[in-house]
């Protein structure tokens, strides 16, 4: 029998056929079902073409056709563009194929197809919609990635463009919008340390929205900083045992700001000047002006202390630290004594000896204030 026969009286059935995938479409994939109906000649003819390269793969064995593959994958791109599932669009492969196959063997058996040009006939169709179908999937999972990469992309200028000095809030606007992220009312920095592979992992675990920071030696995160109750809490939670430094929550044009306040934090923290974990910056901002330049703190110190220089090297140890204890405890020498494990009477005569070296400085607030950043923030 030839194919035109099997041609015929397979057109015969393709309003029956649609009629029955509709159906079968309308409880899996309601929409695919819904376009049947709005674009019938087109699904019409397309029904026609699919025979027509099925019977021809069937009788002369014709290779698949390279517009073939690129319009099935360019289903499966599509499918990612609008936002779609791939299952769905292997789904209604699925269901076609079944509804299809159905006619196709009913009509080759009516116009005496023999068994053995059945069977070919069943390999052909399957193997057709096999091929189309990892076509679709091929075409989507490249389409995922590339829309991944560009994202990525966009993603690491949002970054650049905030942390630029300064941000124009109009230029971060439109970054942000390149990169589809929703602009928060404030953002916050967060680093690890770049060998740490527990702070890497704590990095993949934070919110969606977080922006990648990678500016080497740097790598971190900006996060949106969370208003509500628990939003602190959360964070601390998933970063606790990464030896991460949290900047301050800044308007996202003044990333940059937050930045420079993170990279002293983490300073501190790897000289052992501040210990949490987590280490949120708005907690130690006192001792972050202090020690943001050391230079500066060295040279107060030689300022503050050099009444001490005068007195032997061992002694001069002791009094800087009977100076410090006394700034601490606001002159309190019962508790300086307990700090200092030693005998009242020994607390009154060193602070004799101080007086006699500073004079009537010590009870200047202000020359108090400098001996305090010199001695209490900086041991």
């Amino acid at each position: 029998m030839s194919s035109a026969a099997l041609t015929t009286a397979i057109e015969r059935r393709v309003p029956e056929l649609l009629a029955e995938a509709r159906e079968a479409l309308a409880c899996r994939v309601p929409d695919y079902a819904r376009f049947l109906v709005e674009h019938e000649q087109e699904v019409t003819a397309g029904v026609l073409a699919v025979l027509g390269r099925v019977l021809s793969r069937a009788q002369d064995g014709e290779a698949e056709r390279a517009e073939e593959r690129e319009f099935f994958e360019e289903l499966g791109r599509s499918q990612w563009r609008e936002g779609r599932d791939l299952p769905d669009l292997l789904a209604v492969y699925q269901i076609g194929v079944r509804v299809f196959w159905h006619h196709v063997s009913a009509a080759a058996l009516e116009v005496g197809l023999t068994p053995d040009a059945v069977a070919a006939l069943a390999e052909t169709v399957f193997f057709f919609v096999d091929r189309l179908s990892s076509a679709s999937a091929h075409g989507y999972v490249l389409e995922q990635e590339e829309a991944g990469a560009l994202r990525e992309r966009h993603r690491e200028e949002l970054v650049d463009v905030m942390l630029a000095e300064p941000a124009d809030p109009a230029a971060v606007r439109a970054a942000a919008r390149r990169a589809d992220w929703p602009v928060p009312e404030k953002v916050a920095v967060v680093l690890v340390e770049p060998e740490d592979a527990t702070g890497r992992r704590a990095l993949s675990r934070l919110d969606p929205d977080a922006l990648p920071i990678r500016r080497p030696p740097l790598v971190g995160a900006v996060v949106p900083a969370r208003s509500r109750a628990g939003g602190r809490a959360a964070l601390a939670g998933l970063l606790r045992g990464a030896h991460a430094t949290v900047g301050a929550p800044v308007p996202p044009e003044r990333l940059a700001q937050s930045l420079q306040l993170a990279e002293i934090a983490a300073r501190l923290t790897k000289e052992h000047l501040l210990c949490d974990d987590p280490v949120f910056v708005a907690d130690h901002l006192d001792a972050i002006i202090v020690h943001r330049d050391r230079r500066l703190l060295d040279a107060l110190g030689e300022q503050v202390l050099a009444p001490l220089e005068a007195c032997p090297p061992s002694s001069r140890d002791r009094l800087r630290e009977t100076l410090r204890s006394w700034l601490w405890h606001m002159g309190d020498r019962r508790a300086m004594a307990e700090e200092l494990h030693v005998h009242p009477q020994t607390i009154r005569y060193r602070l004799g000896r101080l007086h006699d070296l500073y004079g009537d400085a010590l009870h200047d607030p202000e020359v108090r204030a400098r001996l305090t950043l010199a001695l209490v923030w900086r041991d």
